[in-house]
């Protein structure tokens, strides 16, 4: 069975936790320039409903999410892995479990 932790990464948004490469904060230029890279190329996917951005999120597909959250946040959440139930973290097992719910296909990027 697929065990992959989904992460919330703010309002309802979750991001596979074994894709993420880095979580940074995007107060530097080099990395306001990798947004608008990312931005350009078409690989930009803006997670923050209009807030203030407070994470970029860099997933192995060369995808760049923004988040409102701060990175610290977003971390402790992966490392809170611990935990079956947890409100920061939901385990793929978990849902399909659930009856009350239904299952859900996360395609894999290329």
């Amino acid at each position: 069975m697929n065990n992959t932790k989904l992460i919330n990464i703010g309002f309802g948004n979750i991001v596979p936790a074994g894709r993420i490469i880095a979580i940074v904060s995007p107060e530097s230029a080099p990395i306001k320039r990798f947004i608008q890279d990312g931005r350009d190329e078409g690989k930009l996917i803006d997670a923050t409903y209009g807030r203030r951005t407070r994470a970029v999120i860099v997933i192995d597909s060369g995808h760049i999410i923004l988040s409102s959250i701060q990175p610290e946040t977003v971390a402790n959440r992966i490392i809170a892995k611990d935990t079956d139930n947890s409100e920061n973290g939901i385990e793929i097992e978990d849902i399909e479990k659930n009856d009350n719910c239904d299952k859900i296909d996360i395609p894999m990027m290329e």
